[in-house]
């Protein structure tokens, strides 16, 4: 039986690129795939096989020129990096409240433009991967399936550190005051969220959260980091151990290996707008023996590499992770669980939203490294490098995971729970 499925992913690179993945195994099956993505991804889904039925989440720029993907999060992130370098407590305030607000604005927006989509799409099942409701999508009727591609401690619980926070999990001595301001800085934008959404004909919010759960909810994380023994999830709670998008072109290295090792450095779509910590870290990592492959964002043209290095705008991130020895990443959802489904340890460079948590949660594990991302040392970084790329017992340990991780074929997993879903 072919399905119609409906997918409205978040504008950012992560998400979109979960979606895909999935998306294009649904594809290949015979389903007919549907991206209600923002307007920005304009052709680039439909390049893919995909049909494209997008929407705006804010006016068009003036001029209506057009705008890369995710533009709108770039420009953000750029604008606001001076605040990553306060503590997650103080960023509630200055970066996670703002990016909430700017999401509920764009929910507003594209309501009607949504309620027109189901209309003409009319699917068997919506899917989204986002971290915020959009209520059209929850009152259309239809099969909801809820995509959590960010730490999962998003889906809260008492005995796990606050969502946001990069707390510790065996030290509680900072989770009331965490949640507490937390409280104080989002109780009133919620609750204002909260009214409006139920005013559309949705059900109330969970207290302080910002989207529903659905009728089934799957969640990108490996079975490693997890947090099921300290918060076990409900019979509708499944999990990916990774969704890794088969759409990226092959990868050829342009360059000749020599005696080290081959690194992989990204900060993200969104990191990778803050040049001056971006070019600190190629500056450092210059001064290593080492190889290096640099996902330079947006910003390319201001980032000037070293001679131990290549890099591009775009890289196909799920072909080079493979050949590389060593991640160092800014702790995205994206980056973290493909370097673990390749079996790659990390250094985490966090700067906002869930980041810290990824980094916290792979450093007290004992996966890779977090540093502090502003004011880590020289040594700080190099020492990190060469620790890390001489533990051959914990390479081993993750290599033999990451064959775990892959045989348990996320992708497909996905693909199959929404496919009975929609039966």
């Amino acid at each position: 039986m072919s399905l119609t499925i409906l997918f409205m992913p978040e504008s950012a690179y992560g998400p979109t690129n979960n979606s895909i993945g999935i998306g294009d195994i649904l594809r290949r099956r015979g389903h007919r795939v549907v991206f209600a993505a923002e307007a920005s991804w304009k052709g680039k889904l439909e390049a893919l096989g995909f049909e494209e039925d997008l929407v705006d989440l804010a006016p068009p720029p003036e001029g209506g020129e057009e705008q890369d993907p995710g533009q709108f999060w770039k420009d953000f992130i750029r604008e606001t990096a001076p605040e990553y370098r306060k503590s997650t407590l103080e960023q509630l305030d200055t970066v996670t409240k703002p990016i909430w607000a700017e999401l509920i604005d764009g929910v507003k927006y594209c309501e009607p433009q949504l309620k027109a989509i189901l209309e003409r799409v009319n699917p068997d099942v919506i899917v989204e991967d986002n971290v915020i409701t959009f209520p059209a999508l929850l009152t259309a009727g239809k099969k909801f399936v809820r995509i959590v591609s960010c730490n999962p401690l998003e889906v809260r619980g008492e005995d796990i550190a606050p969502v946001f926070s990069g707390l510790p999990a065996d030290d509680r001595s900072e989770w009331d005051a965490f949640r507490a301001e937390y409280a104080r800085t989002h109780r009133e934008l919620w609750t204002a969220f909260n009214e409006w959404c139920v005013e559309q004909g949705t059900e109330p919010l969970p207290d302080l959260d910002f989207i529903h759960e659905g009728d089934m909810n799957l969640y990108v994380y490996p079975e490693i980091l997890d947090y099921t023994d300290a918060r076990p999830l409900g019979p509708a709670w499944h999990r990916l151990d990774s969704s890794v998008r088969e759409t990226d072109e092959d990868f050829t290295l342009p360059f000749q290996r020599n005696n080290g090792s081959l690194v992989y450095f990204s900060l993200g779509s969104l990191g990778s707008s803050d040049v001056e910590l971006m070019q600190r870290v190629i500056d450092v990592l210059a001064t290593t023996p080492h190889q290096y492959i640099v996902s330079k964002g947006p910003l390319h043209e201001e980032i000037k590499l070293a001679d131990n290095m290549w890099g591009a705008e775009f890289v196909p991130q799920t072909k080079i992770i493979p050949q590389c020895d060593l991640v160092i990443t800014h702790g995205g959802n994206n980056t973290t669980t493909e370097a673990l489904h390749f079996g790659k340890p990390m250094i985490l460079l966090p700067l906002f939203w869930d980041q810290y948590d990824n980094a916290q949660r792979v450093d007290e594990l004992g996966y890779g490294v977090r540093l502090s991302t502003y004011s880590f040392t020289d040594e700080e970084l190099t020492g990190a490098v060469a620790r890390l790329l001489a533990d051959t017992e914990l390479r081993a340990r993750l290599a033999a995971a990451g064959e775990q991780i892959r045989g348990r074929d996320g992708l497909r997993k996905a693909a199959d729970l929404i496919e009975q879903l929609g039966q």
